[in-house]
């Protein structure tokens, strides 16, 4: 496995340009030009949607979304954020799933070696916090949470009901919330995009839109996890070591048909 840095800080990449580059070395990998190769950068702030989003996912204020062909909905990408894009060639017909639990793992992996425990959330992709059970999570807006609205209502939405049910204020309501997102393609059992791992991000970004159509649970970041600041210059060799090791050690078999 090839990693190659693209930029950060500074010289954050635009999301257009990393997802042309993406293409131009997935097809590279394909007629075996290049080795297995992982993007490693900082995005320039951005919001994307999966095939599967739908409208009532998407920033009310009009902010300009960037429509990808990866699985998954709608997120967003930008500084304190770490990005990693494995373009990978796997064995016909691919296991899916199983390349995106090999990188929840690196993920997790490198998470716990900062003190956060990551987890995994049946249905659910990517890396999480789990929180408290929900008798014990304290109450929103003074009220009993036998009245929370979310519990009764399918399309509540985070966007129109304040502070107290934003996205980014996950951690203080003690409820699930995602501290790595995953959303991939094969094209030609050849994988594209990859994971974002909330590093130091500004979280609020996340409020304008309701991150990956989950409307119950939030995000979250490793510095906010951790109560401290944390840089993606301290968290990348260990992801990027995390994921050399679980992507090159793999036993790569196709999906069981």
């Amino acid at each position: 496995m090839r990693f190659v840095h693209l930029g950060f800080g500074a010289d954050a990449v635009d999301y257009e340009s990393a997802w042309q580059e993406q293409r131009r070395i997935h097809a590279a990998r394909f007629a075996d030009e290049v080795p297995d190769t992982c993007l490693l950068l900082e995005h320039l702030p951005v919001y994307t949607a999966g095939r599967r989003t739908s409208d009532d996912e998407r920033p009310l204020d009009g902010t300009p979304v960037v429509d990808v062909d990866r699985g998954g909905k709608i997120t967003w990408h930008g500084p304190g954020q770490l990005v990693g894009y494995p373009i990978q060639k796997l064995p016909r017909p691919v296991d899916v799933v199983a390349h995106v639990r090999r990188l929840e793992e690196a993920l997790i992996r490198a998470c716990a070696e900062f003190g956060v425990e990551g987890s995994r959330v049946e249905g659910r992709s990517g890396v999480w916090v789990l929180g408290d059970p929900v008798e014990e999570r304290p109450a929103l807006g003074g009220l009993n949470l036998d009245f929370d609205p979310r519990l009764a209502d399918e399309l509540f939405d985070p966007r129109l009901n304040g502070p107290e049910y934003a996205p980014s204020n996950a951690g203080q309501r003690r409820e699930d919330r995602k501290l790595a997102a995953i959303g991939i393609r094969v094209a030609k059992g050849v994988t594209m995009h990859g994971f974002a791992l909330n590093v130091n991000p500004d979280n609020t970004s996340f409020d304008k839109i309701v991150p990956c159509g989950i409307r119950d649970a939030g995000v979250a970041s490793l510095a906010g996890e951790l109560g401290r600041e944390i840089t993606i210059a301290e968290v990348l060799p260990v992801v990027e070591k995390h994921l050399r090791d679980i992507l090159e050690n793999a036993e790569l078999l196709p999906r069981a048909v």
